[in-house]
């Protein structure tokens, strides 16, 4: 049986993670910017701001709670209901960009441990119940960006 710390796990959550990274990031392909703030639940979700948000969650989840820098430091909302909103300067192309670092960064720091490496940023926990975080939260909201894109297309 396969364990979170078994040797063939790491290679296949890691692939899992970043095909959900990409699916997320590339649901703003062939956007406009109108389309993709697009607001079309009454909540504070745009397909902008999930990939916003997804940002804030590699930063928590890989530079936080590996690194112990605070949020402040590391440059995001206290709040994780306010790593959604968005702001006149972020673009499609921005925030794409600052989601690709962010997910290269969390490979870095992460690649050069053991998942069984207990990590103290917030509050001690295995690496390997972070990517089991990352992992729903990704999962999570991708099928909200499959909905919100397949609406907005049908809009057009």
């Amino acid at each position: 049986m396969t364990t979170p710390t078994s040797d063939g796990f790491r290679p296949y959550v890691d692939q899992l993670i970043d095909q959900h990274r990409a699916i997320l990031h590339d649901s703003l392909d062939g956007l406009t910017e109108d389309e993709a703030r697009r607001s079309l639940v009454p909540s504070a979700t745009t397909l902008l701001g999930l990939l916003k948000h997804a940002t804030f969650v590699e930063k928590v989840w890989f530079d936080q709670d590996i690194s112990g820098r605070s949020r402040s430091e590391i440059g995001i909302p206290e709040s994780s209901e306010d790593s959604f909103l968005l702001t006149p300067d972020d673009t499609i192309a921005s925030i794409q960009a600052e989601h690709r670092v962010a997910c290269e960064h969390s490979r870095q720091v992460a690649a050069a441990l053991d998942l069984d490496t207990e990590v103290r940023g917030r509050r001690p926990h295995p690496l390997w119940a972070s990517y089991m975080h990352v992992l729903r939260e990704l999962a999570h909201h991708c099928g909200h960006a499959d909905i919100l894109r397949e609406q907005i297309l049908a809009a057009r």
